[in-house]
């Protein structure tokens, strides 16, 4: 099947129809804005996904080799979640659902992947666009629920006194809204005054939101992560203007952050909580069976159970879930998962360096995607991720870069030989 390059960057098949392209593009952009609702399940998220995935096959999508380890390691992981669940299946229905929808999520991540390989600029950019309409949704949602501006919202977008819009849980929130937080900062310092403007006014909305979310990983996350982000674009500006103006508006974005923070700090209800959550004296974080204690003799005991415990299962052994992606992995599927979760998540940021100084049409967007994912990776370590919607998200759009960069790369070698031979 054929395929050309532009400055777009590859695109979709010549035989497609532009009313198809389009469809499939909305597709796209429908995906990134429903990964924000997901307070029900099964959520918006995979039902829009799941009518996705018909209509790109439908129309077609391509399997690449660069795919194959992503492929078998998302494969082998499952596996081993499904052999510890086995003993659990027929009289625990929640293990069932669990497993369903680690495999559906597998899907999802496979999918994306290849969708994002073609097209890949455009459909970058409208998953982007997707991504900031559902993070002001959701935002917007949490700060009403935290301000009670819409009857009976406090109760059902808060948790605990903490924001969690349409989130089951406001550390999810939190982490969700950071990757549109990077793609509207990216704008701030890179667009024209007048779309610099708007996407202020939305990063504005999404750090309150990740702020009365009260989740010190999203705050140290959208900190650590922006900064990352911002010195790769300082790095990889193609002009001392471009790196000049980043510079001087992420200092003044820093300033205006500092004067809002010290204003909403001056009411009582959110300085409380805010000192209180700021706190590294968490008593849940504290003692041989508090969240690294736990860390600990989960560790010792995943050394000594090769297929895990199963999945749901941690809480019956200790007083809180693990906290930790990777040793959950251990837990619930054994030495199997746990040895080929932390290899496809490393595996993917090993690679994800190797392209950060690669010159393609969608670097911008790369970038903000990796600081992101990377952001979660280490996360990972203090929460559990493995079913978050907008993770799964982000691996499969590396992937898709991955694939979309080699083929680029190949396009323009091909270009740059025909042009010297025909010289």
């Amino acid at each position: 099947m054929a395929y050309a390059a532009t400055a777009g960057g590859l695109v979709s098949p010549r035989t497609a129809a532009p009313g198809v392209v389009a469809l499939q593009r909305a597709l796209v952009w429908l995906v990134g804005a429903s990964v924000a609702i997901v307070f029900v399940e099964p959520s918006p998220y995979e039902l829009v996904t799941l009518v996705a995935i018909i209509f790109f096959f439908a129309t077609g999508l391509r399997m690449r080799l660069v795919f194959m380890p992503l492929l078998l390691l998302l494969f082998l992981v499952n596996v081993g979640y499904s052999i510890g669940a086995i003993p659990l299946m027929s009289d625990q229905s929640e293990v069932t659902s669990w497993i369903a929808t680690s495999w559906y999520m597998a899907v999802t991540v496979m999918f994306l992947a290849m969708v994002l390989s073609e097209d890949t600029a455009a459909r970058l950019d409208m998953l982007r666009r997707g991504l900031i309409v559902g993070g002001l949704i959701a935002s917007i949602a949490a700060i009403a629920g935290y301000f009670n501006l819409v009857p009976g919202g406090h109760d059902l977008l808060t948790l605990y006194e903490r924001a969690r819009g349409t989130f089951k849980d406001p550390n999810v929130l939190g982490a969700f809204l950071i990757l549109p937080a990077l793609f509207t900062l990216q704008s701030i310092v890179s667009d024209r005054a007048g779309k610099s403007f708007r996407s202020t006014v939305s990063f504005g909305i999404i750090a309150l939101a990740i702020l009365l979310a009260f989740s010190r990983a999203a705050w140290g996350g959208l900190i650590v992560t922006s900064a990352f982000m911002l010195a790769l674009m300082v790095l990889t500006s193609p002009s001392p203007a471009q790196r000049s103006r980043v510079i001087v508006t992420a200092v003044i974005a820093v300033i205006a952050v500092v004067v809002l923070l010290g204003v909403l700090l001056s009411f009582d209800s959110i300085a409380d909580m805010f000192h209180q959550r700021a706190s590294f004296d968490q008593s849940y974080d504290e003692g041989r069976f508090g969240r690294f204690g736990r860390h600990i003799l989960g560790a010792q005991m995943a050394l000594e159970l090769p297929f895990g415990i199963g999945p749901l299962q941690f809480h019956n052994y200790f007083p809180e879930d693990t906290h930790n992606s990777y040793l959950n992995a251990f837990m619930s599927g054994g030495w199997l998962s746990g040895i080929c979760y932390p290899a496809l998540v490393f595996v993917t940021v090993i690679t994800g360096f190797r392209h950060i100084f690669m010159t393609v049409p969608w670097q911008r967007a790369y970038l903000a995607i990796f600081a992101a994912f990377l952001g979660t990776v280490g996360e990972s370590f203090v929460i559990d991720t493995d079913h978050w919607r907008h993770f799964w998200m982000m691996l499969g759009a590396m992937w898709g870069m991955f694939a979309a960069a080699q083929s680029y790369k190949t396009t323009a070698d091909q270009s740059l030989a025909a042009t010297a031979q025909a010289s």
